[in-house]
């Protein structure tokens, strides 16, 4: 591997991931407007199967979001956001491994935390007010990811002059935010946030660069399955991105990611194993 982080573990609630080998985390979409599945784990049950499926590929914590933040997507209240988590959070309090909440709401955080949920993944980076105070106030951890603009808007003309230094300088402002609440640098992950608010140049930049980001001492999450900029350079649709997906989580741990957030997860481990066996790290199976 090309950067390590400086971090040994992460603590999440009552888990504690160990940073020996690079970490899966598994998608569930709880909602109908998700870009690559919306729908298809809508329902509590069928959102609860799949979280458990995941688990058993080999997941090392499933991601679970019920607001889209898909380009373009519209935002949802709380109530509704809570309406559609809640259920599952309730059907996975026994899930042998963390499960993360991916919103921007203070008050959905609070909730999804004390539901059972062991980190808060915020595209957002807990700028909303109060966001901060309500994963100190925990033992959560949280993934602080740059966004330019939001979910709606993002996607118009983003600029930068230096995409890699910006974000760089974005979150290191927001982890420092974070700390300076209380919020132990052991509880935190950093992401530059691949396709929000970015064009298909300014990832690749990223991801050529993402060393710089580790070099930061917290662990990074990198997250391209299935998205638009896979499609722009492979001309498939998002349910036959597999392949570009898979070569983009194994060039993202090569530059030094921590966590790869994917749809795959069992393609996805079986691809890091080959990389794992390759770097003289043992095969298949949780290391």
């Amino acid at each position: 591997m090309s950067a390590a982080v400086t971090a040994r573990s992460l603590r999440c609630g009552r888990f504690r991931l160990a940073l020996d080998r690079p970490l899966v985390a598994g998608v569930v979409n709880v909602t109908p407007d998700s870009f690559s599945d919306g729908g298809r784990s809508l329902e509590p049950r069928a959102a609860i199967a799949h979280a458990q499926r995941l688990a058993d590929e080999g997941a090392d914590l499933v991601d679970i979001g019920a607001e889209s933040s898909r380009p373009g997507a519209a935002g949802v209240s709380a109530e509704q956001e809570l309406s559609r988590l809640m259920p599952v959070l309730d059907g996975l309090r026994a899930c042998p491994v963390p499960i993360s909440v991916d919103t921007t709401k203070p008050e959905v955080m609070r909730a999804a935390i004390g539901a059972g949920a062991a980190m808060i993944n915020d595209i957002n980076a807990l700028r909303a007010p109060g966001a901060l105070e309500a994963v100190a106030a925990s033992d959560a951890g949280v993934c602080l990811m740059h966004m330019r603009g939001e979910p709606r808007t993002m996607q118009r003309e983003p600029r930068y002059g230096d995409v890699v230094a910006e974000v760089r300088a974005f979150l290191a402002e927001r982890v420092a935010a974070a700390e300076a609440r209380g919020i132990a640098r052991e509880r935190i992950v950093i992401d530059p946030g691949f396709g929000f608010g970015k064009t298909a140049a300014h990832n690749f930049e990223l991801l050529r660069n993402l060393d710089r980001f580790a070099e930061m001492g917290l662990p990074v999450m990198a997250g391209w399955s299935r998205k638009s900029t896979l499609g722009a350079v492979t001309g498939r649709g998002a349910g036959e991105r597999l392949a570009g997906s898979i070569a983009a989580a194994l060039l993202a741990v090569q530059r030094g990611a921590t966590i790869v957030r994917v749809h795959d997860v069992a393609a996805t481990r079986d691809a890091l194993a080959v990389l794992a066996a390759m770097d003289g790290h043992g095969g298949r199976g949780k290391q």
